[in-house]
């Protein structure tokens, strides 16, 4: 079983963390009573589910053991549980899957990576879609209180989400705190709201047994099945819960989860439920009318601030799903700031910032309402929840030696059907919006799987450019006296360790000069979040350790920043052939000018995607933080 991030041990720190997790993770699945009741029994849904007693008592069960068995069980006790050194989510699992996997499985192995990549990709369309229908839901309380205010909703909620969005780089620790003791305060009143409702009819408690669930969906399958498309809304959130793990750490999100938010959720529904039971005319806005008449105007308020917390977490989570699908090399190297020193999840990223900002608020001017985007919403939340299961139990089928095999295969399947059968409900729902999140999640696929295959041809065209590094070094030194040594050092940033920098060849054969010291840079980023510093190098003198050249692999996990002056400085004297001198050196990059050409190995308008997107590559200069004084840049040209 993987470790996972440590915890840190005083109390008052570890209720920080609690508490900023409360502003981060949970604001998503917590914002899902809001809309979740009255979405099912929505009479315009293309597959209306009519409101009875026994209809209502099925729905709220399916609702209070949904969240049981796909929140609780899978994520929290389960999923959270397979972390890469403090990481979760999708690509999390995709890593470890790359690392534990036999060779002989490579089939297989392909095949859930392709999963993993396309669960994420789904999670990108989640990121999306979230932040317009939570806050367009609490907006739309507005119209409880005032109808006449129905027409300020779209406008008050772009201004909202514009407002979210620009405050993100401040990173989400600040954000965290911010928004943590307002959710304190939202789960509280959420939970003493549900509590007044059960009074109204408390045999609604009645559904807390799985036997109305059961019952609903063998007896009334035919209705429970569609029931289920707006039933998932309850769970929305659950993979951004997982893709956040980094930001705060297992324990302090499982605990949050089990003793404020989840019992604060299942009362709401339950008090929900009591109050339709009273007048069925609730049904309308079930949520905001478990308020007395004085205090909906607060609650419209407060949950407003909880739905932008909402946004918050998938946000959050999107970082960090783009930021370790750069890492891996399934998007260009993006710029990632790290926006706390103390925890090294908590990240921004702009440009996915800017990406989510303009589409989520284009979302809302296009659908206008909750309830049309409802029908798009679940299809892209159970196709990740269904992808992060399956790599899950793979998972721990390798490593959880300890536990009989039977229990997870029984575990795994009981567990898939379930994920599968809201796959399939939310199929039902393509052409009312389903669709969207599919499109959304397919695009950010076959770029992801496009930019993956292109570095792959890139580096291998790369490869037979630069030629063997130690045969170029052999080479200079047998002509050591046609190429000049001039003072200085230089060091030469590749993206390898067996091939010559383009720029050290260009500076030899053209301009027929070598530094005194010369170091050949490789910057590696690894598969695990994090490398201690024993790590950190591997130096080789390249079979002289007197003539000034070495080559060195400069390591970095995948959420570190790589600063390689800072690093070099760490750099040992006896590894380096003496000290080098950082204050004076000299950076050569070599840039590589991509061209479209007719050579096989990929379709020619993903040939077309690649270069395109690979105008979105960070500046090599800054992701390096390179002095940008003593840097030298030389260009070459390559094919694709």
């Amino acid at each position: 079983m993987a470790t996972t991030a440590p915890t840190p041990t005083r109390s008052p720190l570890r209720l920080a963390l609690i508490v900023g997790a409360l502003g981060v993770v949970f604001g998503d699945i917590g914002t899902s009573p809001i809309y979740t009741l009255q979405t099912v029994f929505n009479p315009s849904d293309p597959h209306p589910v009519p409101l009875t007693t026994e209809n209502l008592y099925g729905v709220v069960s399916l609702i209070v053991w949904s969240i049981i068995l796909i929140v609780t069980v899978t994520y929290v006790l389960l999923a959270m549980r397979m972390d890469n050194d403090g990481e979760g989510g999708i690509m999390a699992l995709l890593t470890l899957l790359r690392r534990w996997a036999p060779s002989s499985r490579t089939r297989i192995v392909v095949l859930l990576s392709g999963l993993a990549v396309l669960g994420a990709a789904l999670f990108l369309g989640d990121s999306m879609i979230t932040p317009a229908i939570s806050v367009l839901s609490a907006v739309e309380g507005l119209k409880v209180i005032n109808p006449g205010l129905a027409e300020w909703v779209v406008p008050i909620t772009a201004a909202i989400l514009l407002v979210l969005f620009l405050v993100q780089r401040f990173g989400s620790a600040v954000v965290g705190r911010l928004f943590g003791p307002v959710m304190v305060v939202w789960f509280a009143v959420v939970a003493v709201l549900g509590i007044g409702g059960i009074t109204h009819d408390p045999g609604i408690l009645l559904a807390l047994l799985p036997t109305y669930a059961i019952g609903f969906m063998v007896g009334h399958f035919q209705i429970a099945f569609f029931a289920l498309a707006a039933v998932v809304l309850s769970v929305t959130g659950a993979e951004a819960l997982y893709a956040d793990m980094g930001h705060f750490g297992r324990r302090p999100i499982s605990f949050a989860w089990l003793v404020l938010v989840f019992p604060a959720c299942a009362l709401s529904y339950l008090g929900q439920g009591a109050l339709v039971l009273q007048d069925p005319k609730n049904i309308s806005a079930p949520f905001f009318l478990l308020a007395p008449g004085w205090g909906q105007i607060a609650m419209v308020v407060l949950a407003t601030a909880a739905t932008v917390i909402a946004s918050q977490a998938v946000i959050s989570g999107a970082f960090s799903v783009a930021s370790q699908a750069s890492g891996l090399g399934y998007l260009p190297r993006l710029r990632v700031a790290h926006t706390s020193s103390s925890t090294h999840g908590q990240i921004y990223v702009p440009w996915i910032n800017w990406l989510l900002m303009v589409s989520v608020v284009t979302l809302v001017f296009a659908f206008r309402s909750s309830a049309a985007l409802a029908f798009a919403y679940g299809m892209a939340v159970t196709g990740a929840i269904t992808t992060t299961t399956i790599l899950f139990f793979y998972l721990a089928r390798r490593r959880w030696r300890n536990v009989p095999p039977w229990l997870l295969w029984a575990g795994g399947i009981a567990l898939v059907s379930i994920d599968l059968l809201f796959v399939a409900v939310n199929l039902t729902k393509f052409i009312h919006g389903a669709w969207l999140p599919l499109a959304i999640g397919l695009a950010a696929f076959i770029v992801m799987t496009t930019w993956q295959r292109g570095r792959e041809l890139i580096t291998e065209r790369r490869t037979q450019a630069e030629g063997s590094l130690n045969a170029f070094i052999d080479k200079l030194r047998s002509k050591s006296t046609l190429v000049a040594t001039v003072p200085g050092t230089a060091i030469f940033l590749n993206p390898g360790s067996a091939t010559t920098p383009l720029a050290l060849r260009a500076n030899v054969e053209r301009n027929h000069v070598r530094h005194e010291r010369v170091v050949v840079l490789s910057v590696e980023i690894d598969t695990v979040p994090r490398l201690p510093e024993e790590r950190r190098f591997v130096v080789d003198d390249l079979g002289d350790p007197t003539d000034g050249i070495v080559l060195v692999r400069m390591r970095f996990g995948y959420t570190e920043t790589p600063d390689v002056p800072a690093t070099l400085a760490t750099l040992p004297a006896d590894q380096s052939e003496g000290t080098l001198d950082l204050d004076d050196a000299t950076y050569f990059l070599s840039k590589i000018e991509l061209r479209e050409g007719r050579l096989p190995g990929m379709a020619q308008w993903r040939k077309r995607l690649f270069l395109a997107s690979s105008h979105i590559t960070s500046d090599a200069s800054n992701h390096f933080r390179l002095p940008r004084d003593r840097v030298i840049v030389m260009g070459s040209q390559i094919e694709l």
